[in-house]
């Protein structure tokens, strides 16, 4: 009985306790989010216009990342072509790490890279999703992007690792300046929804989604 006691004893402390830890994550992500604010505004609005320029312009949006990042390079390219939360006519995004016809070039140190000198154009931009900007296939990809008269806007976490120093003074930086990666993931997140409601209200004016 005293030993049945004690496991149940056991089971609620260990529940207070994931209780506790799971409030602590709402709070750090409240927290960090509050903090980059002011100071992500202005990167994502250039990440707005360069976007905006390229689509209006006859251009098309490339997205790519590595791991989790993938999806959320696959998700942006849908809310460009599916839309975010108004209606408007899709416009021209590509995922290209999601691309199954491609994937097999991804075992290949400049599969990337190859992918966005087939189909890049001038004009486009090549969006790139790194926590930490250190993958070798996304490095690679922006003098690829650059060769074919490309913008690049990359967004990443810490501070941006070699990925950033491949930029240029006219692409766009968008970096989350934290090192745990969860953190970094949910701020990004975020970003791309600022970036398409920004896109929309360009677009189609101020107004509040339905």
């Amino acid at each position: 009985m005293r030993a049945c006691q004690s496991l149940a004893s056991q089971a609620v402390i260990i529940a207070a306790m994931l209780d506790l830890r799971i409030q602590q994550h709402f709070i750090d992500s409240a927290d960090l989010h509050y903090q980059v604010a002011q100071g992500l505004a202005k990167p994502v609005d250039a990440a707005v216009q360069a976007v905006l320029a390229c689509v209006t312009g006859g251009g098309k949006v490339l997205t790519a990342g590595m791991g989790p990042s993938a999806g959320l390079a696959q998700y942006l390219a849908s809310l460009l072509v599916g839309g975010f939360e108004r209606e408007r006519p899709g416009l021209s995004a590509l995922a290209l790490s999601a691309d199954a016809m491609m994937a097999t070039l991804w075992s290949d140190a400049q599969g990337l890279a190859s992918q966005v000198r087939a189909l890049g154009h001038t004009g486009d931009v090549l969006f790139l999703i790194s926590a930490h900007g250190e993958e070798p296939l996304l490095v690679q990809a922006v003098p690829a992007a650059h060769e074919r008269e490309m913008s690049v806007v990359a967004l990443t976490g810490h501070q941006g690792g070699v990925l950033a120093r491949q930029l240029r003074e006219t692409d766009v930086h968008v970096c989350v300046p934290h090192e745990r990666v969860a953190r970094i993931r949910e701020v990004q997140h975020l970003v791309l929804h600022c970036l398409c409601d920004g896109i929309d209200t360009q677009l189609l004016g101020e107004q509040e989604p339905l």
